[in-house]
Formats: C-alpha cells, sequence, structure tokens
C-alpha cells in the first residue's frame, strides 16, 4: 500500500483511489440511515440546507444555540470506536483489515521523520467525511433521543433550545456523552451558549425579528473580517501586472465568494457596499502606484476629468501616503465606480440583487431557503 508516502498525513494517488473505492463500497450501507439533521458532505445536502433549518428551528422559538465545536476531531478519531462502528454492518472482514490498515499508515514528513498512526482519520482523503460522519451518527442518534432540536455539519453541531437555563444544562451533558462515549474533547474557546446572532454557523449568523418572527440569514463578523483579508491578498500595492489582469483575478474570487454567501438577507447590502468601495479604492492605489510620479498622477487625473487646480493641489498637498492619496476627492472623481465597471469589475450590490430576484423562482434543493 502506499499509505507509508503520505506527507504531513495527506494520502498520495495510490491511497486516494483505494478510498474512494471503499467510500463507493460503505456508502450506500450508511448513508441511507444517516440522521436528516447531518448535512455535511451528504448527497443532496451542503451548507446551505444546514442553515435552513437552523432558521427553521428559530423561527419556531428556539432562540439560544449551543454551539459545539469538537477540538481537532479529524486527528482524534479513536479507531477501536470507528472499527466497531464499521464492522456493525460490514461483513466482509478483508474490507474491515483494509480499512484499519488505511487509518493506521504511517506519516513520512518532509524531512524523513517517520510517525504512526493510532488515532484520527486522513485528512483531504475521499473517505475521511464519510468515516467521519458515520462516528458523528452517534451524536445524532443521541440528540434526537433526547428529543432536540440540531443540525450538524461534520464536527460543527448546533443545539437549538428555548432559554439559556437550558443550553448550559445541555451543553453539560453533552461534553460528558462525547468524552465518555465518543472519546473526543469540546473546544471551549470555540463553543458557547449563546443568541444565534452572536454565533458563527458555517459563516453565517442568524437574527430573529422579534416583532415579525422573520428570521435573517446574515454575514457572521468573522466571515466580514476574512472577505477584507482575501481583499487585501488579491490587490497587493506592489501588484505589477495590468490593472485589468488583477480585476479579473478580483471578479473570479467575487463570483465564488458570492456562490456561498449570496444566501444572507438584503439587509446586508450595506455590507456588501462597504466591500466594494473597499476593492475600489485598493484598485485605484494600485493605478496610483503605476502612475508613480506625482507628476504624472496630477497629470492623469487632469485627463480624467479633474479640474487642474484640484488635481494638482490634492497631489502635493502634504506628502500624502499611496493609501491616503487613493482616497483623495480628485482621485475618487478621477475613477468613480463606472471608471471600474467599465474595466469588467462586477459588484458585489449587483451580484446580491440578481441573486435575490432569483430566490423567487424555483432553485436547486441545496440553495433554497424555505423557512416554512
Amino acid at each position: 500500500m502506499g499509505g507509508g508516502q503520505r506527507g504531513l498525513g495527506i494520502p498520495n494517488v495510490v491511497d486516494r483511489v483505494v478510498m474512494e473505492a471503499v467510500r463507493q463500497v460503505l456508502e450506500p450501507l450508511f448513508e441511507p440511515t444517516f440522521h436528516p439533521s447531518s448535512h455535511g458532505f451528504r448527497p443532496g445536502r451542503s451548507c446551505h440546507t444546514a442553515v435552513a433549518e437552523a432558521g427553521q428551528h428559530l423561527q419556531d422559538g428556539y432562540e439560544w444555540v449551543v454551539d459545539v465545536d469538537l477540538e481537532k476531531f479529524f486527528d482524534r478519531v479513536n479507531h477501536q470506536r470507528l472499527m466497531a462502528r464499521l464492522a456493525q454492518r460490514v461483513g466482509d472482514r478483508r474490507l474491515l483489515v483494509l480499512i484499519g490498515r488505511l487509518l493506521s499508515a504511517k506519516v513520512v514528513l518532509p524531512d524523513g521523520v517517520v510517525i504512526a498512526t493510532e488515532e484520527g482519520v486522513p485528512q483531504g482523503s475521499p473517505l475521511s467525511p464519510l468515516l467521519s460522519n458515520i462516528v458523528l451518527d452517534e451524536l445524532d442518534r443521541e440528540l434526537a433521543w433526547r428529543g432536540h432540536r440540531f443540525v450538524r455539519y461534520a464536527d460543527d453541531c448546533n443545539v437549538y433550545v428555548a432559554s439559556e437555563r437550558a443550553g448550559l444544562r445541555v451543553m453539560a451533558s453533552l461534553e460528558r456523552f462525547i468524552g465518555r462515549r465518543l472519546r473526543l474533547k469540546i473546544n471551549h474557546d470555540k463553543s458557547a451558549v449563546a443568541r444565534p446572532e452572536d454565533c458563527h454557523f458555517l459563516g453565517f449568523c442568524l437574527r430573529r425579528d422579534p416583532q415579525t418572527g422573520t428570521v435573517e440569514v446574515l454575514l457572521s463578523q468573522r466571515t466580514k473580517r476574512n472577505a477584507m483579508a482575501r481583499i487585501r491578498e488579491l490587490t497587493p500595492r506592489s501588484w505589477g501586472g495590468t490593472l485589468s489582469s488583477c480585476i479579473h483575478r478580483i471578479n473570479v474570487w467575487l463570483r465564488g465568494w458570492h456562490q456561498f454567501f449570496g444566501i444572507a438577507a438584503a439587509s446586508e447590502q450595506f455590507t456588501l457596499r462597504a466591500l466594494d468601495a473597499h476593492i475600489r479604492r485598493r484598485l485605484r492605489a494600485i493605478v496610483l502606484k503605476h502612475w508613480r510620479r506625482p507628476r504624472t498622477i496630477a497629470r492623469n487625473l487632469v485627463a480624467l476629468g479633474v479640474k487642474r487646480r484640484s488635481a494638482w493641489g490634492q497631489v502635493y498637498a502634504g506628502r500624502k501616503s499611496t493609501w491616503a492619496l487613493s482616497h483623495a476627492p480628485a482621485v475618487d472623481k478621477a475613477m468613480p465606480v463606472k471608471y471600474f465597471i467599465g474595466r469588467g469589475l462586477i459588484r458585489l450590490v449587483d451580484l446580491h440583487r440578481w441573486s435575490r430576484r432569483d430566490i423567487i423562482a424555483p432553485r436547486p434543493a441545496q440553495l433554497v431557503l424555505d423557512w416554512g
């Protein structure tokens, strides 16, 4: 087997082929019996369906969330318990032996050090998502047996309760169950009992209007910070390529980002406008960097329609950095929104406006947010 050739625990090509074959054998045995509230890595389910179910629980009046995050889950899956679960439905001993060898294959680090694998599942393999669902299906069944409302996506599980007191009680009992039965640990830094609007769930947070009872899907604060950080990575001030090439790669990211986060409520238009404005300012800074000398910058601003006195005055008014100058009134006027639209830049507010219109029409099941 090629298990001994994995670097940093990532399976090589041979391992991946074997694991995919094993997955195709195991999935028909386990997938039909997984709990409906499990959404991670399952056919016909996605982050969007998980968020939709969470919104339904919130609308039904369960306004407190027990946000459970498992500490280093994929690294700490107990092999004995996993193999015992598999043996309950897999009758072919040869297949069980093969899975056992895949799980225990040694890891070879880049410096040649060999590490034995006594727990955990290979990350990045086609088999590990299914194995994780098999392990955590026991948690799903326990929550269902207790009558809890919950949503789980991989190792991220939210239990919805009616009060903070009930949430604290559920958190304590779940910690005991997860530790004793699953032999896993809860990450206390990332777990909490809180209101849905204060929780980060798959990049979103939920808010229920106390007057109307409607539920809004909002972007979490972490998602907003990550988006700003990604924009900075895509628009470095030292960008040496053309403006068109920079806009092209921004557009690729914007379409992909909005494909996932586009289910956010229309009230997030303000956030999207802020992201759009930040992108344009970053692009203006790149353009100014390309123009380099103040004299060239002033002349180009005049060529773009800025009054001569205003252009030269603002460019030479003190020793402004490129970033500070990128938001000067003369620069904003020379390169407004239409300047970048004319060069092909797409806007998140436009993508969101179109997608919200599309939500009215029938959409694929994993994208529908039906609050009942």
